[in-house]
């Protein structure tokens, strides 16, 4: 599992092997059962997360009802909002599926920065690589048709469609299930 790190950092650099094994001893490993709400509204968000393995939600309450932001599968960074800054978030993170995650916290990077000051230019790197993925997703979905996002999440991560409840694919495309339902079953009929 501790690979899965490793494999993500050398797809965007080159890692040197130095750091490659200073990435495997300090990682820090945790597993989560399915529901379990590892970020909760009004708390500190002190730990940033890697999945490895499982599905990762997050979502934030209005008027009662959640309000799906985002899904995090294998292979991806989650760093909740207000990470780091020592004031409470209004996001939840919950586990849809089992997951393995590698956990980090402020302090952990602040450690490593500070004995291995080239892991800032790395951390910069992979920054600004999921900033740019962010922005696209944020532009895309602000031009785009509520079937022309559908479309797009079937065609960029159809494992979602098959992983998470429609009622939370509804949300985080911005919809209503009813209204999810109406434009599976047009795309169905064309």
């Amino acid at each position: 599992m501790k690979r899965e790190l490793v494999n993500y950092i050398s797809s965007h650099m080159d890692l040197p092997e130095k750091l490659e094994k200073i990435v495997l001893d300090s990682s820090n490993i945790k597993k989560y059962k399915k529901g379990t709400l590892i970020l909760k509204e009004d708390t500190i968000a002190n730990e940033s997360f890697f999945v490895l393995k499982g599905c990762l939600r997050s979502y934030l309450l209005k008027d009662g009802d959640e309000k799906t932001i985002e899904f995090y599968t294998e292979g991806q960074p989650v760093v909740p909002k207000n990470y780091g800054k020592k004031i409470p978030t209004e996001q939840y993170l919950e586990c849809v599926e089992e997951t393995i995650v590698n956990v980090n916290s402020p302090e952990h990077e602040a450690e490593m920065f500070q004995k291995h000051p080239e892991f800032e230019s790395v951390c910069r790197i992979l920054g600004e690589i999921i900033l740019e993925k962010q922005q696209e997703l944020f532009v895309n979905y602000k031009m785009a048709t509520p079937e022309d996002r559908y479309t797009h999440l079937r065609n960029t991560r159809p494992d979602l469609l098959q992983r998470v409840p429609q009622y939370q694919i509804a949300s985080y495309l911005g919809l209503t299930p009813q209204s999810l339902s109406r434009i599976r079953k047009r795309l169905v009929d064309k």
